[in-house]
């Protein structure tokens, strides 16, 4: 019988964002010894440029509702200056804390850190600057990236998401190109804190991978907050003026249609994988037509002893899908758990607008196009909570349940309203355990709040 064949490592994971870190440290606890390689800072897109800043701008467009609010409970005060350099500089601080506390967990486990970009030699060797590692196994979890157009005139003067981050100043007039939940959260912050904002969306609404209700709501309540929607438009060039800011000329209802005075463009227009370092033409990796890593349900990728997870492989570009996907792959690998894996099934997702809005499990339109219209019980509400009973500015809340079979199963969730972020989390494992709609209406209600009205739904 043959040695084993000798490796420097039993896994290395290429990518240091949320799940390449979850997968590196779940491996390393089960004894495996780990390299991780990444070419910038730990946490990826999560953590530098995506959920966690993004939602501490939330927070402070969030304070902005709050102070409109105040002379309705009694308060006298106004909303006078914002000081946008004074939350960049403790937003990008807290970025830095969390990259820091990153290294400390890959150090503390024990895991190699190697900065720079990697390239396949072949299936268990790895190049990344002028040396070379070999490995039994690997992960991709190399994420994506903020696509900006190329067939535009002047494309190249806008910015993306990424960009956001780095604006120095509230722009005082913004153009978001895309209808997607980035874009979304970005209106919404913006014109919140005080940015005269336009989106430019393809078709008539926004968000359109989500159920209908939520789409209609979401576009009354940031039109409410000053959103101005250009329906049915695409832009078609960009320049600078002299003065620095840009034009955008846009095609708007079939007319022509020129934004001037423009502080900043934002493309929202969709994300590409980030596989094109790394040669995956040498290890025959299978790419699905968008580009992204082709998988099966255990991250296999057709190249043996290759994985791959998270934004990379383009199924439900979550965080704390790509985290769970990354986690349940290091137990089957090292942990004897032959048949985990992750199921991308009723994965609970929150949208961070203004007000936010949830989604667990399919919407009315998935629904009727799998089971008809026979078997399907659609249960729907809206309503103003209790504490815009009593303000000028309303904000709306509205529930959809959509229940399946003679049970009543309960399948799918949407949810508009303020609280929504922090209590979608527990319906999710009630819908993921199989929960009825009887199930829903034995349980209390807890008053006076919005979630009761999902468990007393007629």
């Amino acid at each position: 019988m043959s040695e084993e064949k000798s490796y420097d490592y039993d896994l290395v994971v290429i990518g240091g964002g949320s799940g390449g870190m979850a997968t590196a440290r779940r491996a390393a606890e089960y004894g495996a010894k780990v390299a991780l390689i990444e070419k910038g800072a730990l946490g990826g897109t999560c953590v530098n440029v995506g959920c966690v800043p993004k939602k501490v701008m939330y927070n402070a467009a969030l304070h902005v509702e709050m102070m409109h609010t105040l002379k309705d409970y009694g308060f006298n005060s106004e909303f006078k200056h914002f000081n946008w350099n004074h939350l960049k500089t403790k937003r990008d601080n807290l970025v830095k804390n969390l990259n820091e506390v990153y290294e400390k967990n890959l150090k503390k486990a024990n895991i190699t850190r190697i900065t720079g970009i990697a390239c396949f030699v072949d299936n268990h060797k790895l190049q990344v600057n002028n040396s070379f590692y070999t490995t039994k196994k690997i992960v991709i979890a190399t994420g994506s990236r903020p696509r900006v157009p190329t067939n535009i005139e002047g494309s190249g003067l806008g910015i993306t998401s990424d960009g956001f981050f780095e604006l120095d100043c509230l722009p005082k007039k913004s153009v978001i190109v895309g209808a997607g939940y980035i874009g979304v959260e970005l209106a919404g912050i913006l014109s919140l804190l005080g940015s005269k904002t336009y989106m430019s969306i393809r078709h008539a609404s926004i968000l359109r991978t989500f159920d209908e209700l939520l789409q209609s709501v979401a576009m009354e309540e940031l039109e409410k907050n000053g959103v101005n929607f250009l329906r049915n438009s695409h832009v078609t060039r960009v320049a600078k003026s002299t003065d620095g800011t840009l034009v955008v000329d846009l095609s708007y209802k079939n007319e022509a249609l020129r934004l001037s005075d423009v502080d900043v463009l934002i493309w929202a227009i969709g994300r590409d994988p980030n596989t094109e370092d790394l040669q995956l033409s040498k290890v025959h990796v299978d790419l699905t037509s968008t580009g992204h890593i082709k998988v099966n349900a255990y991250q296999e990728t057709s190249a043996s002893n290759i994985y791959a997870l998270g934004d990379v492989c383009g199924i439900f570009q979550l965080t704390p899908v790509a985290i769970a996907a990354g986690r349940l792959l290091a137990e089957r690998l090292y942990n004897n758990k032959p048949y985990a894996k992750f199921e991308y099934k009723n994965v609970p997702t929150v949208i961070f607008t203004h007000p936010p809005l949830g989604s667990v499990g399919v919407s009315e339109e998935e629904t009727i196009r799998e089971y008809g219209n026979e078997h399907i019980k659609i249960y729907q509400s809206r309503f103003t909570p209790l504490f815009n009973a009593i303000t000028n500015k309303k904000t709306q809340s509205a529930i959809k349940l959509i229940c399946y079979g003679k049970s009543e199963k309960v399948i799918g969730l949407h949810i508009v309203g303020s609280g929504v972020d922090e209590m979608l989390q527990g319906f999710a494992v009630a819908i993921k355990m199989g929960a009825t709609k009887a199930d829903f209406d034995a349980c209390c209600a807890i008053h006076p709040t919005s979630s009761e009205e999902i468990v007393t739904m007629r």
